[in-house]
Order: C-alpha cells, then structure tokens, then sequence
C-alpha cells in the first residue's frame, strides 16, 4: 500500500500541460479543446489556483485519439462520444484488476470489457460498411466514365479512318 507522501510524489512527478501547450502539441485550438471538454469528450482538467487548465500526457494521448478518429477517420461527435466512453470503461475495469477477486466478480468484469469493445467494433464496422458502399458506388462511376472514354477512343479513331479513305 503506498502511503500519502509517495502519493504526493507520483502526482508531482505526473507532467501537466497548461491549454496553449497542449493545443500547440496536438494541433487544435484551445476553443476546441474547451468543446471537448463542454461535449463530455475530455474529462474537465485540473485547474491552478488562478483556474488555468492543467493537462496530463494521458489527457494529451486522449486527445490525440479523438482528433485521429475525428480528422482521419470521419467519425462524428457522436461516434467518438461511444468510442471514447467504452475505452474510459474498459481502461476502468483494467486499472481496477484485482487477481484476489471471486471468479464470478472476475468473469463480470470481463464481460463488461467485451461488452465496451463490442460497442467500439459495432461504430468501426457501420463505418467501415458506409465506406465499402461509397467504394463500390465511386468504383461503378469509374467504369461508366472509362467505358464512355473508350467508347469515344474508337469513334474519334473510326472519324481518322474514314478521313483518310
């Protein structure tokens, strides 16, 4: 067990962003670092006495991981709402391990990881879904336009034939 001086001594060593920093480190603007924190994205951070926002490398590790979802992978608010809360949950169950617990206890908590990691897959895969169909329609558009192209090929190919005749 540890006691509340090493408890002091881990938090002072735990690295803490004020909002600039961490705007300039993970590439978006402290106001939507603040709509983050508004739309239940981020948890609210700490404050210094004057009430500036003081952020963890884990509240920058999180951030970064929505601006992925949002930027790279078009996810809404949303979605990245469901992703971010099954992900607080599973991390949850995981930093409150205890191998002393009953079985059935341990059974539970596991099934609540499958449960949170579930719900990740089911918005990656409607995701995935919605992209393979937007695939398959610009890949039918392709071949449309390429089979008018060839189509136009041959017709401007059989005009220089006949001007030649």
């Amino acid at each position: 067990m540890t006691s509340p001086a090493s408890e002091d001594q881990a938090q002072a060593k735990v690295a803490r962003y004020q909002i600039g920093e961490v705007a300039d480190r993970t590439g978006v603007t402290q106001r939507t670092l603040r709509f983050y924190e508004e739309k239940g994205l981020l948890r609210p951070p700490e404050r210094m006495d004057g009430g500036f926002r003081l952020y963890s490398d884990d509240d920058v590790q999180r951030i970064e991981y929505i601006r992925q979802l949002q930027q790279y992978l078009g996810f809404t608010l949303a979605e990245i709402k469901e992703m971010v809360e099954a992900e607080d949950l599973r991390q949850q169950i995981i930093s409150t391990f205890r191998p002393d617990r009953e079985l059935p206890a341990r059974l539970e908590r596991v099934t609540r990881i499958i449960g949170a990691l579930e719900r990740q897959l089911e918005v990656v895969d409607h995701k995935v879904e919605a992209l393979q169909e937007m695939q398959g329609d610009l890949r039918a558009k392709l071949d449309r336009v390429t089979t008018r192209r060839h189509e136009l090929e041959e017709a401007i190919a059989e005009e220089q034939s006949q001007k030649k005749s």
